[in-house]
Order: structure tokens, then sequence, then C-alpha cells
């Protein structure tokens, strides 16, 4: 197969320093194993988990709601504006082999249903799985571990 796996990291874009850590956990992790780790491309769990890959050497790709490319965070390598608004969560899970969803809120929600519906694998770390088809996890090695087997 040769080509890079690509995963997004979604959650909560507001400022929580427990996910974010959790998502920067995940992003290294990911780009450890040579994924490439596709966001919202803002703050909050995206930042972190942009933050996480960005150090471990690996490929960050943010897609934005708005137009302006620069309102990515900066830890993002390829912005892709989209002037989408909330339908953008469409191409960041479509764009994605699997799904990693931390806390948040309607959003996240909306990523975590898009990517069930199209037969992505989700996991929940520590989110989400009270929600059918989303497989648990409590630790960022843990949901990393059961996505990679899943694929």
């Amino acid at each position: 197969m040769g080509e890079r796996m690509q995963i997004a990291v979604i959650g909560s874009g507001a400022r929580d320093e427990r996910i974010e850590m959790l998502a920067r956990k995940v992003g290294g992790l990911l780009a450890g194993r040579g994924a490439v780790v596709i966001c919202g491309g803002l703050r909050g769990a995206m930042s972190g988990a942009s933050e996480g890959a960005r150090e471990a050497g690996g490929t960050v790709v943010g897609i934005l709601p708005g137009t302006d490319k620069n309102d990515a965070n900066p830890f993002v390598d390829i912005a892709i504006a989209t002037g989408m608004g909330h339908a953008r969560n469409t191409l960041v899970v479509g764009s994605a082999d699997g799904v990693i969803a931390l806390p948040g809120g309607p959003g996240t929600l909306s990523e975590v249903a898009l990517a069930l519906k199209m037969g992505k694998p989700v996991v929940g770390l520590c989110a989400w799985n009270n929600i059918s088809g989303v497989i648990a996890a409590e630790s960022a090695e843990e949901a990393v571990h059961i996505l990679m087997e899943e694929l």
C-alpha cells in the first residue's frame, strides 16, 4: 500500500489544558507512526494535536472553516481555507482513514456522526463512548493502538 495513513484528531476548540495535553500526546504518537494528522486547524484540541505531531516530525493538515489560511494554529503545515464554516467537518473526517475523538461539543459530535456514517473507525478518547460504533479508549496510547489495529 505505500501511502501514508491520514488520521483525524477531533475535539473541543475551546482552551482546556487537559484536552490539549491529551491531543498533543495523540498527535505525537500518530506522527511517530508515520501518520499525517488532520484536524480543524484552529485552537484547543486541534492545536494540541498539531503541536504534538509537529514536535514528533509529522505533517499536519488543518481544514479551516473560514477563508483565511492565516487563521490556522502555528503548528499546521498545510492550511486549507474552505469558507465552509461547520460544513468543513465533512472534509476533516472524509479525508481521514480513521478518527480519534476527544471531548468536545456539538461540532465534535457532528464529526463523530459523519465519520461513523462514512464507515470510518472512531475511537473515543475519554469521550463519546456512549455512541454506538465508537470504540472506547482511556489513554492516548490505547487510542492510537486501537485505531491502528482497526485499520
